[in-house]
This record gives C-alpha cells, sequence and structure tokens, in this order.
C-alpha cells in the first residue's frame, strides 16, 4: 500500500528522516510515535507530499508518488490535522463536501455521502449539517474535519496529532470513534501522536521513531513486552507496563454468565479491560454486561476478575 524505502530529509543540512524503510500494508492502522523532533511528522507529510522526500522512495500501490499529480495524490488521501481547518462560513454539510465537489460528484451523490458520514460519525444530519463550525464544540468540530477527510472516499487516511488539542473525555471519546471507523470501513489509517496510551490503544502497529531513524516497528503487545532497547523500553514506560497491557487484552475474554438480574450498564465484546475498567470507574459500578454488534447480552464482566487477572 504505502512504502517507504530508503528515504531520508534533511532541513539545511540537518536530517529529519535517514534511511526509513517501512511497508505499510492495505486496512493497516499505524502510529507513528516518538518524542518531539523524532520526524514522526515529517515522515507522515512525505505521503501526500506536504514535504517532499529528497532521497529514496515512497511508493503507494507500486509507483512513486512523484509520478503523480500533487493534487491527484492528495486527493487520494484524507488529511485530519490537530487544529481542523473548516471553513468558518460554511456548513457541515459543505465542510465536508468539499473535496467530492473539487472532483465533480453529483449534488445528490454529495448529499447522500454527507449524510452517511455524519451518521458514521454519530452526528445526526438534520441536528449538524447546516450548523456553521462556529456552533460546534471542539470534539464536534473534530469529527467533522475526519468527516471532510473521509468524504472522497480516500485509499489512506492521514491523521497529524488529530486530537491533541482537546480535553481528555473527548479525546478519549474520539479515540474509540476512530476505532470504530476503522473497523466499519477497512481503511488505511496513518497516524501521528506522542501520545503512548493513545497509540497503544489505536494502532494495528507501532512505528517507534528517534532522531528520524526507526527505534522499532510491531505490535502494541510487542513493544510492551519485547522492547528492542532501553531506549524503547524507557520511552513507552517501564513502571506501568502492566496498565498499558490492559489496553490491550479484549474484554471478551474474561465474559461469565450474568448471575442475577442483567446489568444496568454495558460494554462492547470489541472493547479492552482498561476500558472496561474505566467505564465501571466512571458510573461507579462493579459489573457490566458485555454485548454484541449487535446488542445482544453475551454475559457480563466483574471488576473483581479484572483486576485480580491483571496481578495474575
Amino acid at each position: 500500500m504505502i512504502t517507504f524505502d530508503h528515504t531520508c530529509k534533511s532541513y539545511g543540512g540537518t536530517s529529519a528522516i535517514t534511511d526509513l524503510n517501512l511497508l505499510i500494508a492495505q486496512g493497516e492502522l499505524v502510529v507513528l510515535l516518538g518524542p518531539s523532533g523524532s520526524g514522526k511528522s515529517t515522515a507522515l507529510k512525505m505521503i501526500n507530499r506536504m514535504v517532499d522526500h529528497d532521497g529514496g522512495r515512497i511508493l503507494l500501490n507500486g509507483e512513486e508518488i512523484y509520478s503523480f499529480n500533487v493534487q491527484d495524490l492528495r486527493r487520494r488521501m484524507g488529511y485530519a490535522i490537530q487544529s481542523v481547518g473548516l471553513f468558518p462560513h460554511w456548513t457541515v454539510a459543505r465542510n465536508i463536501a468539499t473535496v467530492p465537489t473539487l472532483l465533480g460528484w453529483e449534488p445528490a451523490r454529495v448529499q447522500a455521502r454527507v449524510t452517511e458520514l455524519l451518521q458514521l460519525l454519530d452526528m445526526a444530519p438534520a441536528q449538524y449539517a447546516s450548523r456553521y463550525p462556529h456552533q460546534l464544540s471542539g470534539g464536534q468540530q473534530q469529527r467533522v474535519g475526519v468527516a471532510r477527510a473521509l468524504a472522497a472516499d480516500p485509499d489512506v487516511l492521514l491523521m497529524d496529532e488529530p486530537f491533541g488539542a482537546l480535553d481528555p473525555v473527548t479525546r478519549a471519546s474520539l479515540q474509540l470513534e476512530l476505532k470504530r471507523i476503522h473497523r466499519a470501513t477497512g481503511k488505511t489509517i496513518v497516524l501521528v501522536t506522542h501520545d503512548i496510551d493513545e497509540a497503544l490503544l489505536l494502532a494495528t502497529r507501532i512505528v517507534l521513531l528517534n532522531q528520524g531513524r526507526i527505534a522499532q516497528v510491531g505490535t502494541p503487545l510487542e513493544l510492551l513486552q519485547q522492547p528492542a532497547s532501553d531506549f524503547v523500553a524507557d520511552f513507552i514506560g517501564r513502571a506501568d507496563v502492566g496498565l498499558k497491557q490492559l489496553s490491550l487484552r479484549p474484554v471478551a475474554t474474561s465474559v461469565q454468565a450474568v448471575q442475577g438480574a442483567a446489568p444496568t450498564h454495558v460494554i462492547a465484546d470489541t472493547a479492552t479491560v482498561r476500558e472496561a475498567i474505566s467505564q465501571m470507574a466512571a458510573l461507579g459500578v462493579s459489573v457490566l454486561g458485555v454485548c454484541d454488534a449487535e446488542g445482544s447480552l453475551l454475559g457480563q464482566v466483574r471488576a473483581a476478575d479484572l483486576l485480580e487477572a491483571r496481578h495474575g
């Protein structure tokens, strides 16, 4: 899907990316993670030529990105950033419709796509389509930004610190929303963050960068359990590795039969143990029902069992 082949980038003689070799497969959610100055945003922006690489190659579906017209390339890639960048005097619907309209889609098709995306992002079209950005919360604006990035059904979604400016509650909500969208659409997503917990929650694979080079590539669990160096172990965090591993264990592995009355509150079987514990704490309960995608109750999980398994 996306291939970095000995890719390099320098600014004024200073190397930002050095000999980057990486294959991002169709349908992955790859997180570029690292400290400030590690080159993660540069790597992302080279994919859609917001930044031009000056050594090696970058391929999209086997074709060098310099072989594409730059506007055509960017229209094949949705792009969502921290500042959102919505047009303030355009409605939500018109903001989302920007790229499909530029591509010459029929108005009925554009309207249908806007409606589809607002529903996907849990924003009722009748309520939100005609609003303006200043009438939305920060989280709602970010959802519209994601919808706009997805509007033309791009091959790839690039996201540069998309939730960084949001409060923790809204950020957590949108992280879960992105996980759901990824499962629902199967899009290839490349996301930049410096937030380790965000990377562990979202990624199918993490690319940890340090000073423009790859320190380690692997699944979240591989980085937690098999750090390739002291830098990786320290960056991921030695002290709370056990807690972070809760982010990776599905709650479905701890489901038991319902005892007595069905729990009042439920969680999806795709949730993690950490999400279940967090939800219990927020609701002040010690038991949650677990439901499948159709809403059928599969059983329940208890806080005591989840916490005992963590220490086991």
